[in-house]
């Protein structure tokens, strides 16, 4: 009996402690999981912890590549580190927009572009390295870029009814030009074209400064494109503005008409906003869309893109992801029946 009674203590007593040695080292593996656990947390909450490239899909010097500046150095100074502008242009904003698709999705590469890439050009193109919806993460719909018929001064055309009456008298023989296959500029000339059952031929530009160029030393007759590209040529007298595109006057250009109020029962009107690669954390999305919307609620800033010709638009992340997936919606009926005239 002695003999069972310390076999029972023994085995006890080894029992007692293999509990505690398990007991203390599942609390070891539970704090180094809840440790990891926090510093990931942490590591998250440092966003961002180096400097963030913006892509800009155009080259230097256009009004997205002037608005992506202003935001990189509002975001900088609120965020606490350089959001650095990089121009990637070519191939209408395909170039620049495949490069953030691809990258990393962790925050530190971003996509500020304006309608092409982010929708048309899925579109326009036969083939695309990206799809809008599926390869990007929404993150704010920043700005609406009004556009612009605009003449070189030394065509006779003054209107948008003289325009229609030229075009109607002499089919083919006008040209207008646009930043590329695909663009804003194309679609709306286009769309013109459907709805005044009249022929223009369509000149694509690798971007909007060329067109500007060539529109001013006469070699295309007539141009469309955003309002801040023309509107400092407007002003100094070496385009001459025929029909603004949007539902209203632009402010910019408060004695052009609209298409509406000459007759044709239309409008067009361009769009610039913020994406990173899918699967962008959703706390760095909606860090950068809170930031964001500060950003065009400041009264300064607000006057900067008033002068650049675009108009402060701002909103959830949800709601610009929803915008996208309508405008392609909206325009693929236009695109089907131009597709077998775009380059591919």
């Amino acid at each position: 009996m002695e003999t069972k009674m310390r076999i029972f203590a023994h085995r006890f007593t080894l029992f007692t402690v293999c509990y505690r040695v398990a007991s203390r080292l599942t609390l070891t593996i539970v704090g180094i999981f809840s440790l990891a656990a926090v510093s990931c947390a942490h590591a998250q909450s440092a966003w961002p912890s180096k400097p963030v490239r913006i892509i800009v899909p155009y080259p230097v010097g256009g009004s997205t590549d002037l608005l992506a500046r202003l935001m990189a150095r509002y975001f900088a100074d609120t965020l606490g580190q350089p959001f650095i502008v990089e121009n990637r242009a070519g191939a209408n904003g395909n170039i620049g927009a495949t490069f953030v698709a691809t990258a990393p999705a962790d925050g530190y590469t971003l996509l500020l572009s304006t309608t092409g890439p982010l929708s048309l050009n899925k579109l326009m193109y036969e083939t695309t390295s990206f799809d809008p919806v599926t390869d990007f993460a929404p993150i704010l719909l920043i700005a609406e870029a009004p556009l612009v018929l605009v003449a070189n001064p030394s065509t006779a055309v003054k209107t948008m009814p003289e325009l229609i009456s030229a075009l109607k008298k002499e089919p083919g023989k006008f040209n207008y030009a646009s930043a590329g296959n695909g663009s804003m500029g194309h679609m709306a000339g286009e769309m013109i074209q459907e709805q005044t059952s009249t022929k223009m031929i369509h000149v694509p530009y690798k971007g909007s400064t060329p067109a500007m160029n060539d529109l001013v030393a006469g070699v295309v007759d007539f141009s469309i494109d955003l309002v801040p590209t023309y509107l400092p040529q407007i002003e100094s007298g070496k385009a001459r503005a025929i029909a603004s595109l949007g539902e209203k006057r632009d402010p910019s250009l408060p004695n052009t008409p609209t298409l509406r109020e000459s007759g044709i029962p239309t409008s067009s009107t361009g769009w610039i906003g913020l994406v990173g690669p899918a699967g962008t954390p959703a706390e760095i999305v909606n860090t950068l869309n809170q930031r964001g919307n500060a950003f065009l609620n400041r009264q300064d800033d607000r006057a900067s893109l008033d002068k650049m010709g675009l108009r402060p638009l701002g909103g959830t992340s949800d709601h610009f992801g929803d915008f996208i997936s309508a405008e392609l919606e909206k325009w693929q009926p236009l695109a089907a029946r131009l597709s077998s005239s775009t380059t591919k």
